[in-house]
């Protein structure tokens, strides 16, 4: 077809398929030269192929020379807008088309309220919305969908939920702008209800919602809806791309199930960074640090570069085994490779802090310009954790000048200032929480105060804090008590503490064994016995305690009375010399630590055997003296080793450090930096 030859029924399939801005100039020259140029459809179909082809500025140069604009002229020209992602000319568009008193008609309203989400402006979207009301569109479908998005985006799903629920009719867009806007506020068991719903009123879920519903299977860990999510996918045929595959393993990882989380991510066809972040995070997340440092390995070795999210599950995995190697290699890998971003750095601060190292930790704290609330939290709770709960005040105190602290940041200083025994700084900054900031605190808060007396032997203070709580007291309240009821042997309290911990059926293995040993340090052998019954029965096994320590880059782990290492005959050697000049110096063994109902000579032996001392005679015989020794167990410290490392370090005259589930304790000249609050 000549284009001299251009009819007014050709034009607008011509303009429709026609995506370069110079071959839209010529049939605008024809459009002129034919006189068609005065057709008020014609116009807005060449704005919207000059829109298409990316040419903006054409596109407004035909929209400035129609001498009356109407509402499709104004509506190509907020669409050419919008696909070229300018979501601040679309709004001022809108505005200006009120202004010069053109009605707007569903198609306007729909782009722009997709504008106003774009920007996050929730105040525009609102005004825009009054007169979608007033124009009579609020019951059309993809209006309905817009405003939907507009509140999602804003985080303001109980509004979005509003406009819902007064729907007439509702898509499939609707559904599933309601339950991904859930999940990502946080609210998985709301949104998988909302699915449900969904099913019953005959919609067909597509991909979006599938995506939705994984990642709120992940945030409340229901493995069961997940494996039926996976296979009503499988099922209805939809499509598998590297993103939906992923999602799938990032939500086993997130349940745990890291067997089905592996299974599908070596079936994936196509891997992305994202693929291998999300196993990667998943298996240090759960506590398996060997095997992700090894996909960590693996992905490089395959040419892939590690992305942020990839290196910061790394650096998590390094402080969950404390391996301060591997998180020196990493840190060089990142200064070579990668830009040194804030995220990243909290990561290093974090990581030298769990392996030890608290001083590198502060040192690159110091090297960072523009602290954000996220690394101020982070470095007070790493000094929290290594018992140093002034120093986490005074860097609290320097924080408020500058920055709000908010209730994390109050969580970690209370939590700092309970491993430190500063009961009544814990007192003063709880209530100038509640009262000076107005922060209502959380259970988190609770807990923190909780143990802060508990672990002072302050049961009854402690007791009475939880009794005066106004939400119903949860596990980690009670647990806090029972903590501090054991260490103190408060055994009145303390079984009451136990009792409501029971009750609230913990699924924790780690809080189950605690309250069977809290009875069977009180001698209460029938309920000692009835909660390890429970366990039995419902496949609970105590986690067996483990001690490591690193020598020449390399881990070495040992469970108690371990005699598989090749040097078990020089480590007890060392510690029954260890343990003569203990005993020459005032050691008296706290047979009181050993659990069992047994004799006190099988007590004493009991200790002997204990992992953390393994551990630390393998590090004093494979290490120069002098050097430091850093021992990380997956349990609580025990009273009694605690107690023996204070000796230990005056003998070999060397700093002992040893990391358990809770904090870390320093052991140096006879003294420990926890004092009596381990």
């Amino acid at each position: 077809m000549r284009l001299k030859n251009l009819s007014p029924q050709d034009l607008k399939p011509l303009l429709l398929g026609c995506r370069h801005s110079a071959l839209i100039s010529q049939i605008h020259a024809v459009m002129v030269s034919s006189g068609l140029f005065t057709s008020g459809n014609s116009l807005a179909q060449l704005i919207l192929s000059y829109g298409r082809a990316g040419d903006l500025e054409s596109a407004h140069k035909v929209f400035d020379k129609i001498p009356l604009r109407r509402v499709d002229s104004w509506n190509a020209m907020l669409i050419a807008y919008s696909r070229n992602e300018c979501p601040v000319e679309v709004v001022n568009a809108y505005k200006q088309m009120v202004f010069e008193g053109v009605k707007p008609d569903s198609s306007t309203f729909t782009v722009a309220l997709k504008a106003c989400a774009i920007l996050q402006d929730l105040e525009k979207g609102e005004v825009i919305w009054e007169k979608v009301v007033e124009c009579g569109y609020e019951n059309d479908v993809f209006v309905g969908s817009s405003i939907l998005n507009l509140y999602a985006k804003c985080g303001k799903m109980d509004k979005a939920a509003i406009v819902f629920e007064k729907m007439q009719k509702r898509d499939t867009v609707c559904w599933t702008t309601m339950i991904t806007g859930i999940v990502q506020s946080g609210k998985g068991r709301e949104a998988v209800d909302l699915y449900r719903r969904m099913q019953k009123e005959g919609m067909v879920s597509d991909g979006v919602v599938m995506l939705g519903l994984m990642q709120a299977c992940a945030n409340i860990a229901d493995t069961k809806l997940g494996l039926s999510v996976h296979g009503y996918m499988i099922r209805r045929a939809l499509p598998m791309d590297v993103n939906m595959l992923t999602s799938l393993v990032d939500m086993y990882a997130k349940n745990g199930e890291l067997d089905l989380a592996t299974r599908v991510f070596r079936k994936m066809p196509c891997k992305n960074t994202v693929s291998w972040s999300a196993l990667i995070s998943g298996f240090a997340q759960n506590g398996f640090a060997v095997n992700a440092l090894q996909l960590l390995i693996e992905m490089q070795l395959l040419g892939l570069t590690p992305d942020v999210a990839s290196l910061v599950s790394a650096l998590l995995a390094c402080s969950h085994i404390g391996s301060l190697k591997l998180g020196r290699s990493i840190h060089g890998y990142v200064v070579r490779k990668v830009i040194m971003d804030q995220v990243l750095s909290t990561a290093f601060i974090d990581m030298y802090a769990k392996c030890g190292l608290i001083s590198c930790a502060r040192a690159l704290y110091e090297h960072i310009g523009s602290k954000d609330l996220i690394c101020w939290n982070t470095i007070i709770a790493c000094y929290g954790i290594h018992g140093l709960g002034r120093e986490a005040l005074t860097l609290f105190q320097q924080m408020k000048d500058k920055i709000e602290p908010d209730h994390a940041t109050f969580a970690a200083l209370l939590s700092a200032l309970s491993h430190s025994g500063l009961v009544a700084e814990g007192r003063h900054w709880f209530d100038v929480m509640v009262n000076e900031y107005n922060i209502k605190p959380s259970e988190k808060h609770y807990a923190c105060l909780v143990d802060l007396l508990a672990r002072a032997g302050e049961v009854e203070e402690a007791k009475d804090i939880i009794i005066s709580m106004e939400m119903k007291p949860g596990l980690a309240v009670w647990v806090a008590l029972l903590s501090g009821c054991h260490k103190h042997k408060k055994f009145l309290i303390g079984e009451l503490a136990a009792n409501r911990v029971l009750e609230l059926i913990p699924e924790n293995i780690g809080t189950l064994v605690l309250a069977a040993n809290f009875f069977a340090a009180a001698k209460m052998w029938d309920k000692a016995a009835a909660v390890r019954k429970v366990m039995k029965k419902a496949g609970m096994k105590k986690v067996p305690g483990y001690s490591a320590v690193e020598v020449n880059g390399r881990l070495h782990a040992f469970l108690m009375g371990d005699i598989s290492h090749p040097q078990y005959e020089q480590i007890i050697g060392l510690l029954c010399n260890l343990e003569n000049e203990m005993k020459a110096m005032g050691y008296v063994p706290k047979t009181e630590f050993v659990l069992q109902n047994l004799e006190e000579e099988a007590k004493v032996k009991v200790l002997c055997y204990h992992s953390e001392r393994l551990a630390i005679a393998f590090g004093l015989l494979n290490t120069a003296p002098g050097t430091r020794l850093l021992i990380t167990k997956n349990l609580r410290v025990c009273g009694d080793c605690h107690e023996v490392t204070k000796f230990i370090s005056v003998i070999v005259k060397r700093e002992i450090i040893v990391r358990d589930v809770k904090r870390f304790h320093h052991f140096k000249d006879g003294r420990c930096s926890c004092g009596d609050y381990w």
